[in-house]
């Protein structure tokens, strides 16, 4: 670079200094910092979109921490966006920080993001991740223009560290790279000779496979070259420009500026905005499935940040991580693996160990040859969960804001680990924790998703699973349409979905996610909706999908304070027109459609259970007629056999019906009159879903499935043998292997068994055994606290004794 020099160290080409990079490469960004301090340029030009200069000084902020990215959108199209990522690693963050030290201009020159959010819109549409396009820098060593600004339309090109790593005897670009790159030191000899060499080996591929070019990227380097023309009037030949690799030749070649400006014009427009938002290590994977082309961010990142011995570095960390999950692994485990991995690179004819090497110590030494343990290493250091941060003044949309402020009363910081969160909604923080995370849910912004609590299954308390993606930024965004605060927007989101619900289950469930995350304000419309739409669906099948969760909302009520009166309502005149209209329903079903019923009358049965028991509910009786429906249902022919089963089993086990009255329907039911596969239907009702106990414990009934099933002629058991197989293998198989002794010896055949007892199960007899009963009170009064003496102790020996038969 003429006119520029430093220590005797001089540009040796013409022109800009032109330095092509590979993406997310530390290589390339420790031959950046070198080369910039030999070149000491007036002004650095970087590949990227150049809306975001405004945002370059915040990245000299001290809050702002790579990984972070670039994230463009469209303004009325929020959903519409493009990341550009940058890690500690990347060349053009280190530039970036350069340029920022020593008060030199930089800025991006890629084609702007007004543009190519308008190409993804009218070719593409949104990608398939929901909008978010994908990351603008993209390893530019492998040909492909930024994932975001072109949608793959083109067909596929060479990529060029393949290309390069074959032309010098090497299977794996990757190994190429480490090799020739990664581990050549930083600084050493001339500073600019990488380049030059890079430079001289993508002409030549550009123009052996230049001619699957994609359209596009003339576009792009067409507004490069004009930027760089533009750089270069300003500050003369002070200009270094910071680019992928494969551009380099293209930003060399000479072209009028007429004919750039051709390439550009008529391009589709727009408007955008650009912030800074978090990003991770494991977006910057391939293995992430949303990455931008690297295997090894935590690799790179550990290359990039040691000053020296990065393998024993490397080795030592990963020793830490295995302690840390209780495995033991000592100093010396790490002098061997340093040996090993030492070893291999020499065998293998490599200057220096390289991830291949160290992940094969690591596995040989440290965990013993196993891969369970390994991908642990891999998943925690080779790809990592490193979340950058961003400062507060970076630009944000309103919503943005308030989460942001959420965030830090309620102390839910972002995190890139996956984390459970216990909370306790009877204590104030948690309960706002909990209605912050519903509220999200409701908006589309999927930070956590509940599970099952553990030791506890009351309604004040929930388990979450939290994980923050950089995705969600994006979906902050499109959400900021509902208003400027979560809970304004979360109310509007709530209203708008109860006006569009096509159905009386989505209206129901939005009901239940609106109590949860406390939207006052939405019930009303929500609930509104809800009494049109159940007045109107005259569909049995609708109502008892809706009604669940309709019960299941006024359980919320006693803890979190809510006003469930009008949802009581709803629901106890929900459950009345089900009584009314099920028998109907019942009848002339084939096999499929009674099978989804039952699963209706098993979610009704369980909702009724739970309204009779709220004392907002407003209505009497309803489990007395909800029980007059099943003797209904288990009394008529029409309806079909595993429908009456169901309907007799939820009876008895409400003790609404004795086990001799169940044994007389069963007994009808299996009579042979009744159609075997009909008779099947009905046993299936009756004692699948955990009646394998009630056949264990009632040899009546046992008996009569034994005797209809040996009677059941051979021409019909292939028939029925489906479906008695799926009703009896889903008990557990203790309780199948009770029930097969059972059957081998005969139901009701009483026998002597060992000890004396007699009986038809396993250790129960026909009688209370006195004996037996008493060998236990000494142990009761122990844990009672009963010594059996004084006034009452008698009687107390007594009513124990009772007790245990």
């Amino acid at each position: 670079m003429r006119g520029v020099e430093q220590a005797g160290s001089r540009w040796p080409g013409e022109g800009p200094l032109l330095l092509g990079v590979r993406h997310h490469g530390p290589g390339s960004a420790r031959a950046v910092r070198a080369a910039l301090e030999a070149a000491r340029p007036r002004v650095v030009l970087i590949e990227g979109p150049p809306e975001a200069d405004a945002l370059i000084p915040l990245a000299a902020d001290r809050d702002t921490r790579p990984p972070v990215a670039l994230l463009a959108h469209a303004v009325d199209e929020p959903g519409r966006s493009a990341f550009w990522p940058l890690a500690g690693f990347s060349p053009e963050w280190v530039a970036v920080r350069w340029a920022l030290e020593h008060d030199v201009p930089a800025r991006f020159i890629d084609l702007p993001a007004t543009h190519t959010l308008a190409w993804g819109r009218d070719d593409a549409g949104p990608s398939a991740d929901g909008g978010a396009g994908g990351e603008g820098s993209a390893v530019e060593g492998t040909a492909e223009p930024p994932a975001e600004a072109c949608p793959p339309q083109a067909e596929v090109r060479v990529d060029p560290l393949a290309a390069l790593a074959e032309a010098a005897g090497y299977d794996d670009p990757e190994r190429w790279w480490e090799d020739v790159v990664e581990h050549r030191g930083a600084g050493e000899g001339d500073a600019f000779a990488p380049f030059l060499v890079l430079e001289e080996a993508m002409g030549a591929l550009r123009e052996a496979y230049g001619r699957g070019e994609d359209h596009r990227d003339h576009v792009r380097e067409a507004y490069m070259r004009l930027q760089v023309r533009a750089a270069r009037r300003e500050f003369g030949d002070g200009v270094a420009v910071v680019c992928g690799a494969w551009h380099v030749p293209a930003l060399r070649r000479r072209a009028t500026v007429a004919a750039d400006r051709a390439l550009l014009k008529g391009l589709p427009k727009v408007r955008a905005d650009m912030t800074w938002v978090p990003w991770t290590h494991r977006r910057l994977s391939r293995a992430s499935g949303y990455g931008a082309g690297i295997d090894a961010p935590g690799w790179y990142a550990h290359l990039f940040d040691v000053p020296d011995r990065p393998v024993e570095r490397w080795l030592t960390k990963v020793a830490g991580a295995l302690r840390e999950e209780d495995r033991i692994v000592s100093s010396a485990h790490v002098i061997e693996a340093v040996r090993l991995a030492g070893t291999l690179a020499a065998m293998r004819g490599r200057p220096l160990p390289g991830l291949s090497e160290t992940t094969d110590a690591v596995r040989a030494v440290m965990c013993e040859g196993s891969d369970v343990p390994l991908a642990l290493v891999h998943d925690r250091l080779v790809v990592g969960d490193v979340l950058g941060t961003v400062p507060q003044a970076a630009p944000a949309v309103p919503l943005q804001r308030d989460l942001a402020r959420l965030q830090r009363r309620l102390r839910l910081k972002p995190e890139a680990l996956e984390r459970e969160l216990e909370l306790d909604l009877r204590r104030e923080t948690d309960a706002g924790r909990s209605r912050l995370l519903h509220r999200l849910r409701l908006l589309g912004v999927g930070w956590g998703e509940t599970a099952a609590s553990r030791g506890s299954t009351g309604t004040f308390r929930e388990t979450w699973r939290l994980r923050w993606e950089p995705e969600l930024s994006v979906r902050v965004a499109e959400a900021g349409v509902w208003g400027t605060t979560v809970r304004g927007a979360a109310t509007a989101r709530a209203e708008a979905d109860a006006v569009a619900a096509q159905t009386l289950a989505e209206v129901t469930a939005l009901a239940e996610h609106c109590l949860l995350a406390e939207l006052s304000d939405a019930l009303p419309v929500v609930m509104r909706v809800l009494a049109d739409r159940a007045a109107l669906d005259a569909d049995v099948g609708h109502l008892a999908r809706a009604l669940p969760a309709l019960v299941r909302s006024l359980r919320y009520g006693d803890v979190r304070g809510t006003d469930t009166e009008a949802l009581a309502g709803v629901a106890a005149g929900l459950a009345e027109r089900i009584f009314v209209g099920l028998p109907s329903a019942c009848v002339a079903l084939d096999a499929d459609a009674a099978q989804e019923m039952r699963r209706h009358v098993d979610a009704v049965h369980g909702a009724v259970a739970l309204l009779g028991d709220t004392p907002k509910a407003g209505h009497d009786g309803l489990r007395a007629r909800w029980h007059t429906v099943l003797r209904t249902l288990s009394g008529r022919d029409t309806v079909p056999g595993v429908l009456r089963g169901r309907a007799a089993r939820l009876l008895l086990d409400d003790g609404e019906v004795e086990q001799e009255q169940a044994a007389r329907l069963m007994g009808l039911a299996l009579s042979p009159g009744t159609p075997p596969a009909d008779a099947a239907a009905w046993i299936e009702g009756f004692v699948g879903g955990g009646g394998g106990m009630l056949l264990v414990h009632d040899e009546r009934l046992l008996g009569l499935v034994d005797a209809w099933l040996t009677g059941v002629p051979a021409q019909a058991f292939t028939d029925v043998l489906p479906l008695l197989r799926r009703t009896f293998s889903a008990y557990e198989s203790g309780v199948r292997r009770t029930l097969g002794e059972l059957v081998r010896r005969g139901p009701g055949q009483h026998g002597v068994r060992a000890g004396g007892l007699t009986g038809g199960v396993p250790g129960f007899a026909e009688d209370l055994d006195q004996e037996r009963a008493d060998a236990v009170l000494p142990v009761l009064r122990l844990l009672l606290g009963l010594d059996g003496t004084g006034p009452g102790g008698e009687s107390r020996s007594n009513e124990l004794a009772g007790a245990t038969g």
